[in-house]
């Protein structure tokens, strides 16, 4: 089939594959950290297109338009499509960061920032610890798998002689952000539940002797309370995470 076509056209085909996988891996969990090099990102995108191509060519050929306006369009088209499943897929880590901070901020852990694993941004360790652990349990159960297959069946949706469905895309995008907060808030509950229970203790030991001094009292009992939650909890909580995180941003 292949010697057939002309060879620009098989260079523009693979082209847009590129445009739809190589945005995605700008914006997934994981590959499109900080702490990964721009080559490296670059180099896999390149070896991921190249190595789906044999299941893309039939959905790309036959759309291929080598007008310079059509040719915008579908290259624009592309980078949104493949942009939105990464960005869909990175709210999840996008949540459980934001609920690390908040368990660290909760537990008085949150004074020191250390290293992120995802952004620049300082983090906090207990944070950064929560978040490498989830992102090592998705790799570990192949959700970069699960990422090529919904990019292949992408082209079933979304095939290349349709432009970009931006209201689709909307409402896939809040639906996920919904959805991937709704997870974090059950998973950071029981530790926002007891600061709030014991913060709410030592303002009435407080009321009631006021020359006690009840912050350097209280602290050490907030931290060793997070740490006990973290240590029987934390397996629990990473567990129903991946189990909220892949049916729910892959099945879309």
């Amino acid at each position: 089939m292949l010697p057939d076509v002309p060879l620009d056209s098989i260079a523009l085909a693979a082209f847009l594959a590129f445009c739809r996988i190589g945005a995605c891996f700008m914006l997934m969990p994981g590959l499109s950290s900080m702490r990964v090099p721009a080559h490296i990102r670059l180099f896999a995108a390149l070896a991921v297109t190249w190595a789906l191509l044999a299941h893309l060519w039939d959905s790309i050929l036959p759309f291929v338009d080598r007008t310079p306006d059509a040719m915008l369009l579908m290259i624009v088209s592309e980078v949104l499509i493949g942009g939105t499943i990464g960005l869909v897929t990175r709210f999840y880590t996008l949540a459980l960061q934001f609920a690390g901070a908040a368990i660290a901020m909760a537990g008085g852990y949150g004074g020191m920032a250390g290293t992120a694993i995802e952004d620049a941004d300082p983090q906090a360790p207990l944070a950064a610890i929560i978040t490498i652990s989830a992102l090592l349990l998705l790799f570990v159960f192949d959700f970069h798998h699960e990422i090529f297959k919904a990019l292949i069946i992408s082209y079933e949706i979304a095939p290349l002689n349709r432009l970009y469905n931006s209201q689709g895309a909307l409402i896939d995008v809040v639906d996920t952000l919904s959805q991937a907060f709704y997870v974090v808030l059950r998973l950071a509950s029981p530790f926002l539940a007891y600061a709030i229970l014991v913060n709410l203790a030592i303002g009435f030991v407080n009321k009631l002797a006021p020359q006690i001094p009840v912050y350097f009292i209280s602290l050490p009992f907030v931290v060793l309370g997070t740490l006990i939650l973290i240590y029987f909890g934390i397996s629990i909580m990473l567990s129903l995470f991946i189990d909220g995180f892949i049916p729910t941003t892959i099945g879309r």
